[in-house]
């Protein structure tokens, strides 16, 4: 008997709510959409059409990845942040909400303010902070680095998704070494690395620990093995009262406020995520 859309959808929602997946419906959507080559918002359009079987066991065959611990975003292979819709492969890690933090407060600080301000963005992974930073502030130029060529081949195709060729541009540089001559200067640094300690990845959720890339996880034994460096090299790029924005991990803002002082950083503080842990750490030169 054939199956519409809607039949489709009902059937996915089921399985992967009786495999304990919480956002069961959400995540449903998502899979059929993409297995029909449509927004959800055209599927939700189209749900009484009929489907082919073909479609039916597409959908089945991403739902079976799922209920086996694969993420949904490198099933379907995109995802959304800070309302720009990216591409996503297992090659960089899937945009956290927690990093929406670290947007809000590179908007906030230029709000109200003329110019056309310059921000470097490093381990930028899948180019997510750069890419939403590039919509939501149209007067920024945002360069965005990482030392691995397959997260910056995701990271241009996320530049050219969201039509930023003309204002954000991608560069190979190991954050963990002095920055490439000719970069210029920055009026704010974001950063989100690697940061949580090593004795730490085994506990992580078993979708980020088996299918998430370690190295964009690692932070050595503290997390702080990319902070550091971070911290002491890449100030050179910023302007006079420049601003340097890191992500951390939980438990590390006092060791992170402690290096930015050293560094010469003033003002120096913690922004906080929507469960009240300290998640950016702030600084000023």
């Amino acid at each position: 008997m054939a199956k519409t859309y809607n039949d489709i959808y009902i059937q996915a929602r089921r399985a992967l709510k009786d495999a304990g997946i919480e956002a069961y419906a959400l995540e449903a959507r998502l899979i059929v959409a993409q297995a029909a080559g449509k927004t959800t918002g055209q599927l939700m359009r189209d749900m009484n059409l009929y489907a082919s079987e073909s479609f039916d066991k597409a959908v089945l065959d991403m739902v079976t990845r799922r209920t086996k611990g694969e993420p949904v975003a490198y099933i379907t292979g995109g995802w959304e942040f800070y309302g720009v819709p990216l591409e996503v492969t297992p090659d960089v890690l899937i945009p956290r909400m927690d990093t929406e933090v670290l947007v809000k407060a590179a908007i906030a600080l230029f709000e109200g303010r003329n110019g056309r301000p310059r921000i470097l963005d490093l381990c930028a992974g899948s180019g997510c902070v750069g890419c939403a930073l590039g919509v939501h502030m149209p007067g920024a130029r945002v360069v965005m680095v990482d030392n691995d060529p397959k997260a910056l081949s995701v990271c241009r195709r996320n530049i050219r998704k969201n039509n930023l060729e003309v204002r954000v541009m991608c560069v190979e540089a190991d954050v963990t070494e002095k920055p490439p001559m000719l970069l210029g200067k920055f009026d704010l640094i974001t950063c989100n690395a690697p940061y949580v300690p090593s004795g730490e990845l085994a506990s992580l959720d078993a979708s980020v620990r088996d299918y998430e890339p370690v190295a964009a996880l690692d932070g050595g034994e503290d997390g702080l093995d990319i902070i550091r460096p971070v911290i002491r090299l890449w100030k050179s790029v910023l302007t006079d009262r420049g601003v340097l924005m890191l992500e951390i991990g939980e438990g590390q803002a006092q060791a992170v406020a402690e290096l930015l002082t050293q560094a010469g950083f003033t003002k120096v503080g913690a922004l906080q995520d929507t469960a009240g842990t300290d998640r950016v750490m702030v600084g000023r030169l």
